[in-house]
């Protein structure tokens, strides 16, 4: 039986999973970015590019729909799912991909089952592109069992962990402390040994430790990913802190990373910068901007 397929945010995520599918015909979407005229002819064109139904409002997306991927920013997750539950057909399934920490998604899953559809957790945990669809994918909760073949069949990668409603988010909470902390160690450390002059020092010395790890190249690599990403990277990790201080204790890296994610994001050198460039090269870039930013 085909699948009525809805996305709720239509950014990168959602754009790589539906350009790697190739027979999934019945697609809609909504993305709040619609609301603003100034966003709308982009996401418009986006919509037709990829070959989904754009819609203009919660309701007209996910009527009848049977899978709801919800992949928004961390920040806007419970929201998306209290202004779709209403609408949701009965036995739905709300895909929640967001990165949010396991409290977060549990308050979405309760609203979302209040309103008679099922809810899924979602972890991605590889970046989009290259993989598209195929990127590696966590499901937890009562209903992880029963979409794992729906998904598999689009095709899909979805891998059943145990647990409730927040074992996936779990996992990639506490994963992305290490992940997008060593793109943030990387911004601190990086841009201090360039404006001290001793960068090629440091960094030898770094790779004389870890002769496996790429130093140079992982450098411009952890930059490129936060000046392009870091305030989404920076909103995931204010769910990291949340889900740090729910273990009970004290989040102090996850806090810094946030500081530094967001300090990137808000540079908008995302479009200037290239990972294969010289670490050096955007490290300099980089700095030229913070000097000038405030």
């Amino acid at each position: 039986m085909t699948q009525r397929i809805t996305f709720i945010g239509f950014g990168e995520a959602a754009t790589a999973f539906v350009g790697g599918w190739t027979d999934v015909p019945d697609i809609r979407a909504f993305d709040i970015k619609t609301d603003d005229e100034a966003e709308r002819p982009t996401l418009l064109s986006r919509y037709q590019e990829h070959g989904v139904a754009g819609r203009m409002s919660p309701a007209e997306a996910v009527q009848d729909a049977d899978l709801v991927f919800c992949v928004v920013t961390a920040d806007q997750a419970a929201i998306a799912a209290g202004a779709c539950a209403k609408y949701l057909k009965p036995g739905a399934l709300w895909l929640d991909m967001n990165s949010c920490a396991p409290s977060t998604k549990k308050n979405a899953a309760e609203v979302i089952e209040a309103a008679g559809a099922r809810y899924v957790d979602v972890a991605v945990m590889a970046p989009v592109y290259p993989l598209q669809n195929l990127a590696p994918l966590l499901l937890a909760g009562p209903h992880a069992a029963e979409v794992e073949p729906l998904l598999k069949a689009l095709p899909m990668s979805p891998r059943v962990v145990d647990g409730p409603v927040g074992s996936a988010s779990s996992i990639k909470m506490i994963r992305s402390i290490m992940m997008k902390g060593m793109e943030a160690l990387t911004a601190e450390c990086v841009l201090a040994a360039v404006r001290a002059g001793v960068d090629d020092e440091v960094l030898s010395s770094l790779q004389a430790s870890n002769p496996d790890f790429d130093w140079r190249a992982r450098s411009a690599y952890n930059f490129e990913r936060s000046l392009a990403h870091g305030i989404r990277r920076a909103a995931e990790m204010r769910e990291v802190v949340k889900t740090v201080a729910d273990l009970g204790f004290s989040p102090d890296m996850a806090s810094a990373t946030v500081t530094w994610q967001d300090r990137m994001g808000t540079l908008n050198l995302g479009n200037e910068v290239k990972d294969d460039q010289d670490y050096r090269e955007i490290a300099e870039k980089v700095l030229h901007k913070l000097d000038n930013s405030g």
